[in-house]
Formats: structure tokens, C-alpha cells, sequence
């Protein structure tokens, strides 16, 4: 089995059109069509001693098959994927050709117009791509997208005489953000990635008070930096902008800043939610539609950028990331509500990914959560001992638990497996029995309901013993208030696990904020929506004796589709029992 899938392996990762027919017959020889059936799927390094399961690996056929001509012609995510990968495997010719047969249908394809310009930069035609840039740029690709790279790839023409007499006046120091994160009470963090290594300000001010963070960027961590901010008041609006080495780079005034409750306090406050935001320029309207309503934070919860290629981080991985970063509707966004953010299988490796117990096991996983670690701004990424994604935060009388379901993820095939892993495990139920927060809410990247996604070993059903042990220690130990949230599925829907005990633990899903994918709905579920690109929101209200917390479905379109109200007094697990 292991030789057989190395040598699907080795075919499929070339893109040319003959191969991608090659790897569709190969695949189809194992009985999966183009990942449409399940099984055990791990390339030849993933077989340890003599083993016949992988202890990394994936549900869906390991290949390049996301990256194929079919996958072009169906999703705009992947169109620039693969191209990118022409000039990344040698063969910057072939990337011109497929970009050309795409300008060919639509002359304004910025993307195509963007791989174009590498791939005449490998070539040495240096004038020829500084043309091609500025078509680029006339369709209006944002000029972020040349200053951040991959720089490697288009550093003969960004260091060429004709780009800096051009960029005069139009370019800016700051490349991506700035993103706000890790707001408390009292302080706040704000994350920039810049032209070049810089020390920065964030200078904050509201009604004669002023505050200052400092920090840095490096080359060494792509350019990135973090500044944090302390003193501030709770549940207070403040006004920042950003100066770099003496230079103000924002107009004062230009961007929000607001600080949590504090714990115990009465008030409203409302938090959104999604996930599956693959780069697609006609959703990417999304990012202003949920920034008109005002949140107080964001949480993204995987799939967020979609890169599914689980080899050693490199210029395909960043731009994944910065195709995104780039975007003035996402960077509007992040600038005045705090993101928040963990990774899902697309992210982290390849679609339907175990990446397996071992912390330096497959080669390339810590530097994929390096990587994830450079683009968001959290508070924690796993542990010291365990680097991953997983982290909590609180934002008034909620804490937020958001798990890392595929860095420590074995094999759903085999017994004894846990999709957190040991360590992230104790961390949560450590964490939920001590939190004196009056709602806890879970945030998974994939669905804690069995029906969400049926027949597969994914979600939580493939690991319904951990699931069990996790909701019964909070029957258990009378743990209240507690709601699961999750996406993956590209539709919006809300379901409820019933319990023994007549209990219900209720799974909000979110997971088509962007893509054009959309999943069937399954029966069961208490209502669900995926006629449009969505995302959930949460409100939180502590004004009254008994707190609820309502979930609310809004489009893309900012229309309010379905809601659901919770009190506090609903979610108490054995309630039936006294």
C-alpha cells in the first residue's frame, strides 16, 4: 500500500494537463474519484514500523488534485495556485501560457496578470514584467501585493530603477494590517507587516488620553511585528494610528480601537464567527459586510486563507496569505475589530489532514504553525512544549476556548484516537472546570454534530469517544453556560446534541464566508442556510437577571436569516437531575 501511494504521490505532484489526467486515473484506481470517497490516504515517510496506517495522512487522496485544471476552472482560489506552481516547479513558461489563456477569457484577471509578472521575472524580462505589473495594477490589483512578495520571486524587478522611481508616492511602508488582537480591558496588541525592518509606534488616544506601545519588525519573521498597549480603560473606544522610525503612516483618527468589559459587568456585546474563506475577489465584499456590524471581535475558524500543500513553507504558502492581507475590504476589517484565529485542514496541511502525535513529525509541521504564528495576531499558539494554534480569551463574562484540531491529530482509523491530543485535552477541561465565566463557549474547526457531515471520520463523529469524554466531564462536573461552536461545512446552521440526560449541547456552524463551494444541508439540523456566503454572529446581553445569548445568521448581503435565543438558565447540563 505504502509503494502504491508513493508512487501517487510522485505523479501527481507535477501540473502539467497530462499529469492531471495521470492523477486522476491513479486516483480512481484506489476508488477515489477526485476525493469523493473516503479511506486512508499518507504518503511513504508517513508508515512507521511496518505499519499499514499511516500515522499522518488524510480521508481524501494525497496529491496535488486541488491544484488541477479543474480546479482552476471551478474555484478563483486556485487559479493563481496554480500557476504559481509552474514557476515554482521550473517552468515559468507554462505559468505565462496558462495565465494568458485566462487573460484570453478575461483581460482584467488580476491574478493571472500578477503570476504573469513572476514568471517573466524568472525569465529575466524585467521590462516585460514591470508592463505586466502595471496592468496589474490598473485593474486594480492593491500595490501591497508587489512590496510583499514573495519577494524572492520578484526581487529583480521591485529593486529595478523603473519600480522605485514608480513606487514614489504610491507605495507605503506598511504592506499589510495594521490587525488588532488580543484586546482586554486594559490593553490591546496591533500587528503590521512593513516594506522594510522598522521599529513603530501605536499611539492611542481618547478624551485627552494618550498611550503608547512600541514594537518591531524583522525580516526574519517576514517583516512582521507586534506593539502591545497597556493602561487602558474597560469597555472604552479609543482612536490609534501607527508611526514608523518618526514617520506618522496613518492619519490620526483613522482607526478604532475598544477595549472589553470587564468581567461580572452588565452591558451587550457581540462577537461574529466563520470559516472557509477561500480568496475569491467578487465575496471578498464579505470583510465590509461584517465590519458594518460592529463587532467587538471576529473569530476565524479555519480554512481561512487555503493553501493544501503540506511541504516545507515557502513563497506559495505566503501567498496564500498575502492575496488575502492585501485586500482593503479584509484589511479595514482587522484595522478596528480584533481577529482572532485557528486553522483547519486547508490551512494547515491538506484537505482532511491528521498530522499525527509528534511535535517535530511530519518535517514541515512546526514551520506551518511558524508560519500560521507570523500572519495573526493571538494571544498564545499551543504550548512551549506543543506549539500549535489553540488559545483562550475573554471578553467580558465569556471565555473562549478555540481548538487546534489538526496539529495533534492521530489517525481516526486506528483506537486510541484523540483529535486534540493529550496536552490541549487537559488544557480544556482544566480550563472550563476553572472558569467563573458565565458562558464558555468551544470554538472547533469542524462540526461537533454527528449530522453535519455525514459518513465521515472528519468531524467529531470520527472521534465520538473524545467528544464523550469532553461533554460528559461537563455533565459531570456541572459546568454551565457552555455553547460549541464550529465550521467547515460551507453553509451556516445551528443543531442540537441531545443528551441521556435530556440535556442538549448546541453547535452553532459558520463555514462559507467567502468560498464558492457550497454543502447540501443534512436533515436534523434545527434550521440551515447556503443559498448565499454568510457568517454567525453571537450577542451577549448581561442586562437582565437571567443573561442570553442569542446566534443570529447574516449573508453576505447583510441580510439577517435565522436566529436562535439561549438563556444562561437553559444551559446548565444537570438540571434535570436536581
Amino acid at each position: 500500500m505504502a509503494l502504491m501511494l508513493s508512487a501517487l504521490f510522485m505523479v501527481a505532484c507535477s501540473n502539467s494537463e497530462q499529469d492531471d489526467r495521470t492523477a486522476e486515473l491513479a486516483a480512481r484506481e484506489v476508488g477515489n474519484p477526485g476525493g469523493t470517497n473516503y479511506g486512508e490516504f499518507g504518503p511513504p515517510d508517513a508508515y512507521e514500523g511496518g505499519s499499514a496506517h499511516p500515522f499522518y495522512g488524510s480521508e481524501n487522496q494525497w496529491s496535488r488534485r486541488m491544484f488541477s485544471g479543474q480546479a482552476a476552472d471551478l474555484y478563483y482560489k486556485r487559479r493563481g495556485q496554480r500557476q504559481l506552481l509552474e514557476v515554482l516547479d521550473g517552468r515559468p513558461e507554462t505559468a505565462i501560457e496558462l495565465a494568458d489563456a485566462r487573460l484570453a477569457v478575461d483581460p482584467g484577471d488580476a491574478e493571472s496578470l500578477f503570476i504573469k509578472t513572476i514568471a517573466l521575472v524568472q525569465l529575466e524580462k524585467t521590462q516585460d514584467a514591470y508592463a505586466t505589473m502595471l496592468a496589474a495594477l490598473d485593474v486594480g490589483l492593491p500595490y501591497s501585493r508587489f512590496l510583499a512578495g514573495p519577494r524572492e520571486l520578484l526581487e529583480p524587478l521591485t529593486s529595478s530603477q523603473e519600480f522605485k522611481t514608480h513606487a514614489v508616492g504610491r507605495a507605503t511602508s506598511i504592506v499589510h494590517g495594521p490587525m488588532l488582537g488580543v484586546v482586554t480591558a486594559t490593553s490591546a496588541k496591533v500587528w503590521i507587516r512593513t516594506w522594510e525592518e522598522t521599529g513603530f509606534e501605536v499611539l492611542v488616544e481618547n478624551d485627552g488620553q494618550h498611550h503608547r506601545g512600541v514594537g518591531s519588525t524583522e525580516a526574519r519573521r517576514d517583516f512582521t511585528g507586534v506593539a502591545s498597549i497597556e493602561g487602558l480603560s474597560p469597555d472604552t473606544e479609543y482612536r490609534y494610528r501607527i508611526r514608523l522610525q518618526g514617520e506618522t503612516e496613518a492619519e490620526p483618527g483613522r482607526f478604532r480601537l475598544r477595549t472589553s468589559p470587564v468581567a461580572g459587568s452588565l452591558g451587550r456585546f457581540v462577537i461574529g464567527f466563520g470559516g472557509c474563506a477561500g480568496y475569491t475577489p467578487k465575496h471578498e465584499r464579505i470583510w465590509d459586510t461584517i465590519a458594518g456590524q460592529n463587532l467587538d471581535a471576529f473569530l476565524l475558524l479555519g480554512d481561512n486563507v487555503y493553501i493544501d500543500l503540506p511541504e516545507h513553507p515557502g513563497a506559495f504558502h505566503d501567498y496564500a496569505y498575502y492575496r488575502r492581507q492585501s485586500r482593503p475590504e479584509f484589511r479595514a476589517l482587522v484595522a478596528s475589530t480584533p481577529i482572532y484565529a485557528i486553522w483547519d485542514d486547508h490551512d494547515a496541511a491538506i484537505d482532511d489532514i491528521w498530522m499525527g502525535p509528534y511535535v517535530d513529525r511530519p518535517a514541515w509541521k512546526q514551520p506551518m504553525v511558524e508560519l500560521f504564528r507570523r500572519n495573526w495576531n493571538n494571544p498564545a499558539y499551543g504550548s512551549a512544549a506543543r506549539p500549535g494554534t489553540w488559545f483562550r480569551l475573554a471578553i467580558g463574562d465569556v471565555e473562549f476556548f478555540m481548538l487546534d484540531g489538526r496539529t495533534y491529530r492521530t489517525n481516526p482509523f486506528l483506537e486510541n484516537r484523540s483529535m486534540l491530543g493529550a496536552e490541549q485535552k487537559a488544557w480544556l477541561l482544566d480550563g472550563l472546570l476553572n472558569s467563573t465565566a458565565a458562558f464558555k463557549v468551544i470554538a472547533s474547526p469542524v462540526a461537533w454534530a454527528d449530522g453535519a457531515k455525514p459518513s465521515s471520520r472528519d468531524t467529531w463523529s470520527g472521534f465520538s469517544e473524545e467528544r464523550e469524554e469532553i461533554l460528559g466531564f461537563i455533565e459531570g462536573n456541572d459546568i454551565r453556560g457552555v455553547v460549541l461552536l464550529s465550521s467547515d461545512r460551507h453553509r451556516s446552521e445551528a443543531w442540537a446534541i441531545q443528551r441521556e440526560s435530556g440535556y442538549a449541547f448546541h453547535d452553532f456552524v459558520s463555514g462559507q464566508l467567502t468560498n464558492v463551494h457550497t454543502h447540501p444541508k443534512e436533515e436534523g439540523a434545527l434550521f440551515s442556510y447556503n443559498q448565499n456566503n454568510s457568517f454567525g454572529i453571537l450577542r451577549f446581553d448581561f442586562m437582565t437577571a437571567d443573561p442570553q445569548l442569542t446566534y443570529e445568521i447574516y449573508s453576505i448581503d447583510n441580510e439577517l436569516i435565522d436566529s436562535l435565543v439561549l438563556r444562561h438558565s437553559e444551559l446548565m447540563p444537570r438540571r434535570s437531575l436536581l
